[in-house]
């Protein structure tokens, strides 16, 4: 889950009507991980370790991991906002609104956006680099898919779907494949504004394979 400048894995929301108190976890969450993600990208992830991250921010290294648990999750901070952001476009769509239908409009609201999310953005190829690089990153990446599919079915089950595990499973494919499709050409030197319209027919036409099959 991309960043760059983009890469905010704690900012769902504006946080403005937050106490003080969670805007100020928030904002140290975010110190951190921007910290990392810089000497990430310098010198490698599997370079870096917690402690070097911890001191460059002037915390201690169990601060670091009280925000994030594991090292990975310094880098790949965006999933716990994905699989909230899925789950929630369930539980919270509009009245009379089917579970495919809040999530085809999530998906096109975040390419609306240019949110990381989306994945279509010019300084992504950087971090998706980094990930390549790193076996135990490319296996949290893996691992991250699975929590937004178990988010997703929890959230599908409470909607009264037929076969919630099978369509979470679905969806969750059909988006990676959307996805990665348009990381491969970002990787491989296309203009993310040349693709942002191709983007979006792939997500139309994911959707429309989703509404076909589902249970």
């Amino acid at each position: 889950m991309p960043g760059e400048d983009e890469h905010t894995g704690a900012d769902a929301g504006s946080g403005a009507e937050l106490p003080l108190r969670e805007r100020k976890k928030r904002e140290t969450r975010q110190r951190i991980s921007d910290i990392a993600t810089g000497l990430f990208k310098e010198r490698g992830f599997d370079a870096v370790t917690v402690a070097e991250v911890a001191r460059a921010a002037n915390v201690s290294a169990m601060t670091v991991f009280n925000y994030f648990p594991r090292k990975e999750d310094l880098y790949l901070d965006r999933i716990p906002e994905a699989a909230a952001t899925f789950a929630g476009a369930v539980r919270e769509r509009r009245p009379g609104e089917t579970p495919l239908a809040a999530l085809r409009r999530l998906a096109l609201e975040l390419l609306d956006q240019s949110h990381p999310l989306a994945g279509v953005n010019d300084r992504f190829p950087s971090f998706w680099r980094v990930v390549m690089d790193s076996p135990s990153l490319r296996a949290r990446a893996r691992e991250g898919l699975e929590e937004v599919e178990t988010a997703l079915t929890e959230a599908l089950t409470e909607a009264n779907v037929a076969d919630p595990h099978l369509l979470a499973a679905l969806t969750v494919a059909a988006y990676r494949s959307v996805y990665v499709t348009t990381a491969r050409r970002l990787l491989a030197g296309e203009p993310a504004a040349e693709l942002i319209d191709d983007h979006r027919a792939r997500i139309e036409a994911a959707f429309d394979a989703l509404e076909r099959m589902a249970p």
